[in-house]
């Protein structure tokens, strides 16, 4: 047993003991292999001190423990709770000491060699990730104890192994010095959560190896060489490649790129082993201030990706890394940061064959300091610095033979300090062949990337106009946005606005959106679970809540506008001239897998249609391809052109005929909806009657329009506000949902002035404010009629000093025995005024359900921007000027109660919106907030409907 107590070990601030030197991961061989994932006996106790070592040794019955899966995590299966914090860390910082209430798990997992396991040569035990610390005995004999979670750990074990009965005992404790390092805004999750695997070490079978395979864009040809600790012959079939280790050599060859990830298959063969070897081609270097690959600048359309599953948490399986990696690719991402530490190795191999950049992100992040003003930072403290090195190293050597991997980085929100620089001249030394990133460096001083979190438009346009100043700029270093858009709830807004900069400075090489999925827990109670609902003392709610995908993998709007946002192919014009401008928007690429087809489509519907000749254009140029002439039969009505390019045959990560980039170009205009006020106000029996409209005489209420009841017809001015409106606790000037709620704009008032029955309107004047404030809205409804159809003009005037902008400004009103709904206008998905790239003019349908988009934390959704006409069960919306539409069965103040999905009961009541516009959504949870153009000023408006009965939408 070891010499050292526990504590001695848990708060030793080394890397750990025993374990051997990392090297370069490789999936298989022909060596002989088996897998230790599976059932494990399982014993969980408070302390780390709580039990002494004998489980460990041979013979110990473990018959009255819990069983728990491997890979997994033990609070994620029913053993102590998960914990949230974005930053804070959940024990007093007292580095590197941790606390004595310390959740140890004690695994056990006995096992026989394979029958025919080889008698000769030596064995490994790997373990591809355990949090936070783990000591670890086979047979009775302590191998070692490591720290560094998200990184292998191996193990000799050849002389110990025996034929049956091998007893591996695995202690691991949720807190360690490691803690310190890992404090990255996700859950604290203990446990044996990645592989465990035995491997067979024949005499003279590779230690580690290196392949180089740079490529020279100017003659076309790559070089090979690959370095090997034992030596061999290296061959490549398909490139008639036969040489040994060490040795380069060069030939023509295709690229690899994440457009065009072309792999070539070899083999590394030495004296005990044949390696199979994936090899691309490509050369990473900074060039005229730009990071360029094969010669080419490249442009980040990225993500940040935190490995997460609702069940599993980061316990993943192969193919829930591919339908990652898959989902990426189908909307149009080419680039992850692996954030905040490198993923299962797996992973990476998915991104070399389907084609993505690669940012591969140490496992380090230090932000509790900042609580302290960085005071005894680790990476600023010389003991500390073996550590950060094993964390560069383990993660270089297991990483540094994938093509996809395209820039090292140092860690994330860690402060600066000498530890940094040591890890970044390692990374230098080693690997001079990738740049180092890291975002928390101003000066620049270890990293070859300019890198910045959140930065708003206009200071990221000065950037790329060259107007800023610093290092960087004296440098000449590229800037990259390592994480924008944050993807929190409803949102993010404003990407087209960055893109528009990226795509016109070419400084800008592009960003990562933060970030991919929502890392909601499945709980049978609340629909998904996130920080406080496991009684946390310190946690920070739904923050952890923040990406693009829905805990279950479903796309969220946000990623549909992103998809929209980063299209490889522009596709522009005004269509009136009778042509189309495509751009091709790709790095490397061509046009030729695409396939193009024209739509001339009236009142949403498809009149006619075709094939879009457009030539395989080259990166960056660019064509004018001449549309048919509009269908001489077609309609009259407001028209468009949609051209769509689609994949023209299947490729690896999407079928033929994938939408991969659309443009809907204005053919002829609408019309604006007119009815001439030609009824007569008649009062009697309690009513006044207008055309088809029933009204309370007393109150100038809406009751009825023909058979269909209408209740609480009024002016809305509120939301339920959105984890953007609520905005950043550090920033308090910009956090709207405050605002509004301290102006009061959630418990409006309303007050009537008059009811006037004129000879051809009925006219009802009011006052919306709130209480306790001096601030209000007059605003005025007159209502006119056709006798078959009814006009409502809302007009408001603000009174008082208004401060702020409004959240939305329209009405709203219930309707009954609606459950479908029809509507011409944006769609199929929820838009607002920054997230509306991606809304196609046409004609739509769904059920009331299907339009709520379930975040996890209820807020504002579902909007419909740009509706021009809605079938509301058997009612006729036309809207003057185009409206944005929302209809859910709860009302605003029910949905801005909610705290979990499992909150929002469905009434019998639908509550309508028709609103004349809402205020903008941003990113302001982590980043800058709507911009100006996008805010909804509390100033005169005017806006109309036109309601008539008609028949209910189908089904379809």
């Amino acid at each position: 047993m070891s010499l050292r107590t526990t504590t001695e070990y848990i708060e030793d601030v080394s890397p750990g003991s025993g374990a051997l030197p990392p090297r370069a991961w490789y999936a298989s061989s022909d060596a002989e292999s088996f897998s230790l994932n599976g059932d494990w006996r399982f014993r969980l106790s408070d302390t780390a001190d709580a039990e002494d070592d004998s489980f460990a040794a041979p013979g110990y019955d473990a018959g009255d423990w819990a069983e728990v899966p491997v890979p997994g995590h033990w609070v994620l299966q029913g053993h102590g709770s998960p914990v949230y914090t974005n930053h804070l860390y959940p024990f007093p910082v007292d580095p590197p000491r941790v606390p004595t209430e310390n959740p140890t798990g004690d695994h056990l997992r006995v096992f026989d060699l394979p029958g025919d396991w080889p008698a000769d040569g030596d064995a490994v035990l790997r373990f591809d990730g355990v949090e936070s610390c783990a000591r670890v005995w086979l047979n009775g004999t302590e191998l070692g104890e490591f720290k560094g979670s998200r990184l292998p750990h191996e193990f000799a074990v050849g002389r110990l192994l025996r034929p049956a009965g091998n007893v591996l005992a695995v202690r691991v404790h949720q807190w360690s010095a490691g803690s310190y390092l890992e404090d990255q805004d996700q859950w604290w999750l203990p446990g044996i959560f990645r592989d465990v695997t035995v491997l067979h070490r024949p005499a003279g079978s590779v230690l580690d190896f290196f392949v180089h395979a740079s490529y020279d864009h100017t003659t076309g040809e790559g070089t090979l060489r690959v370095d090997s600790d034992v030596d061999g012959r290296v061959s490549v079939p398909d490139l008639g490649i036969d040489i040994a280790t060490g040795e380069p050599v060069t030939v023509p060859v295709e690229p690899w790129s994440a457009e065009t990830p072309r792999l070539y298959d070899g083999v590394l063969a030495t004296r005990g082993e044949r390696v199979p070897l994936r090899v691309g081609f490509r050369t990473v270097a900074l060039s005229d201030g730009l990071i360029k690959v094969n010669g080419r600048p490249v442009l980040f359309k990225g993500v940040n990706r935190h490995e997460w599953h609702p069940e599993r948490g980061r316990a993943l399986d192969l193919a829930t890394m591919r339908e990652d990696v898959l989902l990426m690719k189908r909307h149009n991402i080419n680039a992850v940061r692996t954030s905040h530490y490198p993923p299962h190795p797996a992973f990476l191999g998915l991104c070399d064959e389907l084609g993505l950049w690669v940012i591969d992100e140490c496992d380090l992040e230090t932000h509790g300091f900042t609580e302290q003003g960085w005071r005894d930072n680790p990476v600023d403290d010389d003991r500390w610095t073996p550590a950060l090195l094993d964390r560069a190293a383990r993660m270089v050597e297991r990483d540094k033979n994938h093509p996809s991997v395209v820039i090292w980085s140092l860690g994330n929100e860690a402060g600066t300090g000498r530890g940094l620089t040591a890890m970044a001249e390692w990374i230098h030394g080693r690997d001079p062949s990738r740049p180092v990133h890291y975002e928390g460096d101003p000066d620049c001083r270890d990293t070859d990337v300019y890198s910045r979190m959140y930065a708003g438009h206009a200071e990221v346009e000065r950037i790329g106009r060259g107007l800023d100043g610093g290092p960087h700029r004296r440098r000449r270093l590229p800037l990259v946005l390592c994480e924008y858009g944050h993807a929190m709830g409803n949102g993010p807004g404003g990407l087209a606005d960055y893109q528009k900069l990226f795509d016109t400075h070419d400084r800008l090489q592009g960003g990562f959106v933060w970030e991919w999925i929502d890392h909601g827990i499945a709980h049978p109670g609340l629909g998904y679970a996130y920080g406080g609902d496991f009684g946390e003392e310190l946690h920070d709610g739904n923050f952890v809540c923040d990406g693009l995908l829905f805990p279950d993998r479903r796309p969220s709007p946000g990623l549909t506008e992103y998809k929209k946002v980063i299209e490889p192919v522009g596709i522009t014009g005004d269509g009136t001239d009778g042509t189309v401008r495509v751009t091709n928007k790709h790095d490397f690429a061509d046009l030729s897998a695409l396939a193009f087809s024209w739509s001339y489509e009236v009142e949403g519907e498809a009149v006619d249609s075709g094939t879009l000749p457009v030539p395989a254009l080259a990166p960056g140029a660019s064509a004018d391809v001449k549309l048919p002439a509009p269908p001489p039969a077609a309609p009259a009505g407001e028209a468009h052109w949609t051209v769509r390019a689609v994949l023209a045959a299947g490729t690896p990560w999407a079928p033929k005929g994938h939408l991969v980039a659309w443009g809907q170009l204005p053919a002829a205009e609408r019309r604006t909806p007119y009815t001439a006020a030609t009824a007569r106000p008649v009062s009697g029996d309690g009513v006044i009657r207008l055309g088809p409209g029933v009204f309370d005489a007393r109150t100038g209420a809406l009751r009825a329009i023909g058979d269909i009841a209408v209740r609480d017809l009024r002016l809305d001015v509120w939301r339920a506000t959105t984890d953007n409106d609520d905005g950043a606790p550090w920033q308090p000037d910009l956090r709207y949902g405050l605002l509004w709620r301290r102006l009061g704009l959630h418990r409006m008032r309303h007050r009537l002035d008059a009811v006037e029955a004129g000879e051809d309107a009925l006219t009802v004047r009011t006052r919306v404010a709130p209480a306790a404030r001096d601030t209000g809205l007059s605003t005025v409804y007159r209502w006119t009629s056709d006798g078959d159809r009814l006009r409502l003009t809302v007009g408001t005037v603000p009174e008082g000093d208004w401060t702020v902008p409004l959240p939305r400004l329209g009405i709203r009103f219930g309707l009954s025995a609606v459950d479908r709904v029809e509507w011409y206008g944006g769609g199929p998905g929820e838009a607002y005024p920054d997230t509306r790239t991606a809304a196609v003019v046409g004609r739509w349908r769904s059920t009331v359900e299907d339009l709520q988009t379930p975040y996890v934390r209820p807020q504002e959704n579902g909007a419909r921007i740009d509706v021009r006409w809605a079938l509301l069960g058997g009612l006729r919306v036309e809207g003057d000027p185009a409206f944005l539409l929302t209809a859910r069965r709860w009302t605003t103040e029910q949905l801005d109660a909610a705290t979990h999905r499992s909150d929002l009961v469905p009434g019998e009541t639908v509550w309508v919106n028709l609103d004349h516009g809402q205020h903008g959504i941003g990113s302001q949870s982590c980043g800058p907030g709507p911009l100006p153009r996008y805010h909804l000023p509390a100033e005169p408006a005017e806006f109309s409907f036109v309601f008539s009965a008609a028949a209910a939408p189908t089904a379809g």
